[in-house]
């Protein structure tokens, strides 16, 4: 009898001596017990924010939730979550997990988020919504006040961790491609500013301040009675840097940016969804738009592309974005395209010319003077040129000897040069209506050959002109 009492004894012991070493999980066992049986006592009501609203358009709100609710600090005490590579090399974050439940407080009162993810399809088409559930004696004195905290919270994170993103609309995966989200996204890490674009100086000024009167012109676009946006036409030789440009002008405006891609839109009304889903803060870009007019599509008519521009939808959903159109040449497309109100602002990039070439210089070789910068200067006024993109290669693949580096630029440009000969100079329209910005205004002379054509001569002429030693070798592709 005595052995099972001493037994009895040892046993109370070492669990309390066991509970008090993890009396945070006694009580953390307890609290969850405690809430358990209050939620059993009281009422509850549950309130949705779906990810897209009644106009398949996204809910802004639910951004801010989800901005809101990964920032606390209970994520940390859920049964389970994500684990996610964050944006510091080597760092990790939490994420939420599907049906996962968060707990919070906010003025004595305890609620809770479920983060509900349904699958439509087996296609990995998914309806996301956050399902707030508190008790309904709480809601009349809590709800208004934590919706405007939640804003303000988001808000301050946002401005604190601002990640601009890169959304592409994806093909439809269902016959009703109004139901929904259509576009995927990922960070926008492109290294481009407009200070390392290939552009004149005074231009980038001009750029620089037409973006920045934009952003603080909504009053005046308001008391105008128009819409608080802007449409930039980007038009030039591939290879000239319009892509380039569109990223340093979303780094410059910390606007996130929404590609459409045409070949993927079924029709005029797909075109108008995929707007209406955009936010605002935005850049709405569409490239190579030339090439989808006159490849005849079926898909997306002209009308619906000029309502796309500047139609009633546009003007309902367009307040705080920027419109970017590229092509490679204008000299076809519709005068109703280009008009002003569908676009504001005309940019034209050229191939290079001698300051444009210097500002690569620098940028690429670190060079701002050389002693063959007079004998290049000679070769560009003569009409040679060539594309930023493939001069900007031609100087990486060469960077260890700015020397050779310069001398494969020559001999590229002389190839050009005597291309040129045999070619005739096209030169654009005159200066439109609207607001034009121009890179340089006298006439391109696209003599570029084919690449490969190209360094095969080049390399041809260097055994003549620069010897053995200096010999350029490997291949470059073109870029946009």
């Amino acid at each position: 009898m005595g052995f099972f009492l001493l037994l009895s004894v040892i046993i109370c012991v070492f669990v309390t001596v066991r509970l008090f070493l993890y009396r945070t999980t006694l009580i953390y066992r307890l609290k969850k017990w405690g809430h358990w049986i209050e939620d059993r006592i009281h009422i509850h009501q549950s309130l949705k924010v779906p990810e897209l609203n009644e106009n398949n358009q996204e809910n802004l709100f639910y951004r801010k939730v989800s901005t809101y609710l990964n920032s606390l600090s209970t994520i940390e005490d859920s049964d389970f979550t994500n684990l996610v590579s964050g944006k510091k090399p080597n760092g990790v974050v939490l994420c939420l997990d599907d049906d996962q439940i968060i707990q919070d407080t906010f003025l004595g009162a305890r609620v809770s988020w479920t983060n509900k993810v349904e699958r439509i399809d087996e296609k990995s088409v998914c309806k996301k919504t956050f399902v707030l559930k508190l008790k309904k004696r709480d809601k009349r004195r809590i709800l208004q006040s934590y919706i405007q905290h939640i804003y303000r919270a988001s808000e301050d994170i946002e401005l604190r961790c601002k990640e601009l993103k890169l959304y592409m609309n994806t093909a439809t995966q269902s016959d009703d491609h109004r139901s929904i989200g259509r576009w995927s996204s990922v960070r926008l890490s492109h290294p481009a500013t407009i200070d390392t674009i290939a552009m004149d100086s005074d231009l980038k000024k001009k750029v620089k301040s037409d973006l920045d009167s934009f952003q603080k012109s909504k009053q005046y676009y308001h008391r105008l009675g128009r819409v608080w946006k802007r449409s930039y036409l980007l038009y030039g030789p591939s290879g000239t840097g319009k892509s380039s440009f569109i990223a340093a002008m979303a780094k410059f405006l910390s606007y996130d940016v929404y590609d459409i891609d045409l070949s993927k839109v079924v029709d005029d009304s797909d075109l108008k969804m995929l707007l209406l889903q955009t936010t605002s803060k935005s850049l709405i870009v569409v490239e190579d738009l030339d090439r989808f007019i006159t490849s005849n599509s079926t898909a997306v008519s002209l009308s619906g592309i000029l309502n796309f521009m500047d139609g009633i939808l546009n003007s309902c959903c367009s307040d705080e974005k920027v419109m970017v159109f590229t092509m490679n040449s204008k000299e076809k497309i519709d005068s109703a395209i280009l008009r002003p109100g569908r676009i504001d602002v005309h940019i034209y990039f050229p191939l290079c010319n001698f300051n444009s070439f210097k500002l690569l210089a620098n940028n690429c070789l670190g060079l701002k003077d050389h002693k063959l910068f007079p004998q290049l200067e000679e070769i560009f006024q003569t009409g040679a040129t060539m594309s930023p993109a493939e001069m900007s290669e031609l100087m990486i693949s060469n960077r260890g000897s700015p020397g050779r580096a310069l001398k494969s630029v020559i001999t590229a440009l002389q190839i050009n040069g005597d291309a040129r000969l045999s070619s005739t100079p096209i030169c654009g329209k005159n200066a439109e209506t609207s607001s034009v910005i121009v890179m340089d205004s006298s006439c391109s002379v696209p003599v570029v050959k084919e690449i490969q054509k190209l360094y095969g001569l080049l390399r041809m002429k260097s055994n003549k002109k620069i010897g053995p030693s200096d010999q350029y070798s490997g291949s470059i592709e073109r870029s946009r």
